[in-house]
């Protein structure tokens, strides 16, 4: 046979039959015209290690003992170690494969189905796996503590809404977790605080609004949204419980705190908060018919509110799939999510200099109507629908000032525009820039919330 191996005949050995067939025959390349003329030549006789040519296909080929199989892959013999069904194989040394250890002989491995798959999987570190924007509360353009009065509803964090009906007053704020233990790799968190001294007791609700575009993403499917949450010493919520909804609409980018038409809920839970960071879950099924999705934390306090009546939140991931995966941020990166809260929000702020400029300069058109011209860092949204600001002046070419009484947006496309800037009387036709007006907590900012 041809895996006889190699004979050193010697002066005066006879040589039989056998020999030629096994140290000759079959361990020559042989040639053939096609695979039919190689079957019918060796019908009967071919044997494991066997090696052709074929001329139709200029392919030489091995005989494993069961088929031909190409010689110049490097893994076609190789490969043929992984004979029974449901084998692993692993990479050793030089390529050489080996069976990859998934249990112990005679355990049953479970595939678990309900998991999605196939084209609605996205990589765990892909950025866009995460639906919720700034989940991670690291992005706090509007600052980072904001007072909420009763019967407000204001943005906080970026892309994060915050409202305490008719109730008490409240402030969100940033806050370091300060804890690599039970939350990895999570920064910052926002704080959600009944203000010490309240005695309102009416829901508050911590919201975000995904806009119509980056909802039919999930429409049909199963969703998990996941999370992690602490409590404060004093937080006031009923038996500790946080609520956490995940509702869908039918209406085109709607805010859920304002209006959100036919509302249905995807998933919710009260869970039970601690003073130890926790991650919780939730899942379901978005319905085919919905339009718009929403985010929210809400609990009802009572009592009279202590110094430390709150809950924080960070690590918000809502994505595709039964089963929660490690939290990564919808932009990928720092700059990346900062990017994607421009496209609803963008202020300029004087930082550390009290006299930074804040746009790309402008005009009067008379003597007391500025026209100041942006150039925005994204495209929103759509073009801006308000404006908000403080503390500003606008400085001339002549180097003269003049303070600013009141901003309107005037004509704007979604990257640059102009407003109309009412100031103390100046010189008209005269070259000018919106400045801080010695503050470096001066800003003006630009909104295409939902």
């Amino acid at each position: 046979m041809a895996g006889a191996g190699y004979k050193l005949f010697a002066t005066g050995d006879v040589l039989t039959a056998s020999d030629v067939n096994t140290y000759l025959m079959q361990q020559t390349v042989m040639v053939f015209a096609d695979a039919a003329a190689r079957t019918t030549a060796l019908s009967g006789v071919v044997a494991e290690g066997m090696l052709s040519y074929l001329k139709d296909t200029n392919a030489v080929e091995v005989y494993d003992g069961a088929n031909w199989v190409a010689s110049d892959d490097p893994n076609a013999i190789q490969n043929t170690i992984v004979d029974a069904k449901g084998d692993l194989i692993t990479a050793t040394g030089a390529d050489v494969p080996a069976r990859l250890a998934v249990g112990s002989n005679g355990d049953t491995l479970v595939a678990d189905s309900a998991a999605a798959t196939g084209l609605n999987y996205k990589p765990l570190d892909a950025a866009g796996k995460n639906g919720v924007i700034n989940g991670g509360l690291d992005i706090w353009q509007r600052g980072t503590s904001i007072s909420v009065s009763a019967s407000t509803a204001p943005y906080t964090a970026d892309r994060w809404v915050f409202s305490t009906g008719a109730s008490a007053a409240s402030t969100v704020s940033r806050q370091s977790t300060n804890d690599t233990t039970n939350l990895p790799s999570i920064q910052y968190c926002a704080r959600v605080q009944r203000n010490s001294g309240q005695t309102g007791t009416g829901a508050n609700y911590f919201a975000q609004s995904l806009e119509t575009t980056n909802s039919f993403e999930y429409v049909g499917k199963s969703v998990t949204l996941s999370f992690y949450a602490r409590k404060g010493a004093n937080f006031s919520g009923a038996s500790d419980l946080l609520g956490a909804f995940l509702v869908s609409g039918t209406g085109t980018d709607q805010n859920v705190i304002t209006a959100y038409t036919g509302t249905a809920t995807v998933a919710t839970s009260n869970v039970t908060l601690t003073s130890t960071w926790q991650r919780f879950t939730i899942s379901g099924t978005v319905a085919t018919t919905a339009t718009e999705l929403a985010v929210y934390f809400s609990y009802t306090p009572s009592g009279t509110a202590s110094t430390n009546d709150y809950y924080e939140i960070t690590g918000v991931q809502l994505e595709l799939g039964s089963t929660a995966t490690v939290f990564s941020r919808a932009g990928g990166t720092i700059q990346g999510e900062l990017a994607a809260c421009q496209r609803y929000y963008v202020r300029y702020t004087a930082g550390a200099s009290n006299y930074t400029f804040l746009n790309q300069g402008g005009f009067y058109n008379n003597t007391t109507n500025y026209l100041s011209i942006h150039t925005l860092p994204v495209a929103m949204r759509v073009p801006p629908t308000a404006v908000d600001y403080s503390t500003l002046r606008v400085v001339n070419s002549d180097n003269n000032a003049y303070t600013v009484s009141a901003i309107t947006l005037a004509e704007w496309g979604i990257l640059s525009g102009y407003n109309n800037v009412t100031t103390t009387t100046a010189t008209s036709a005269r070259w000018a820039a919106l400045s801080a007006n010695n503050s470096s907590s001066a800003y003006v900012g630009f909104s295409a919330e939902l």
